[in-house]
């Protein structure tokens, strides 16, 4: 709503209710799968911590095939917040029931990977658009603009 009464577009109902919609229709990166059945196969505990609404979780998981990989979907939704409130980012924590920094917090936004690192995580950000870093004055441990760069990046770590 906030867009489009920035940039003058007219939202009516119907239109709102179509673009709720599509979030329930969305689908994974070609990449992703491959990418996460890799880190998975490799021991690595994977979860999911989003601003989305459960709902909208599950049905991204289900349309993407990601079904099984996640030991945790987080839904910040649960506890009443939104990313990039620190609350937010602690999920994980308690739910691996880890330390921050033995978590390494995969983003998509420059502004969650720079949320994730001011939180205390370290962070890799999957930067598909090659795009500048926020200016939040922290900036991710390491980048790449495909989940190959992450792969070569967990492998690189040990």
């Amino acid at each position: 709503m906030y867009s489009c009464e920035l940039l003058k577009l007219e939202l009516t109902a119907g239109k709102r209710r179509q673009l709720v919609d599509a979030y329930l229709a969305l689908t994974a990166w070609p990449d992703a799968l491959p990418a996460l059945k890799a880190l998975q196969s490799a021991g690595l505990r994977l979860a999911l911590l989003s601003n989305a609404t459960p709902q909208m979780l599950e049905a991204g998981i289900r349309n993407a095939g990601l079904a099984g990989l996640f030991e945790h979907v987080l839904s910040t939704d649960r506890i009443g917040t939104c990313k990039p409130d620190p609350r937010a980012y602690r999920m994980a924590i308690d739910a691996f029931g880890l330390k921050r920094e033995e978590i390494l917090f995969v983003a998509f936004a420059g502004w969650d990977a720079g949320g994730a690192k001011l939180f205390g995580y370290p962070t890799f950000w999957v930067n598909r658009m090659n795009l500048p870093a926020e200016q939040l004055g922290v900036v991710a441990d390491a980048s790449g603009q495909a989940m190959s760069d992450l792969l070569a990046y967990v492998n690189a770590l040990g």
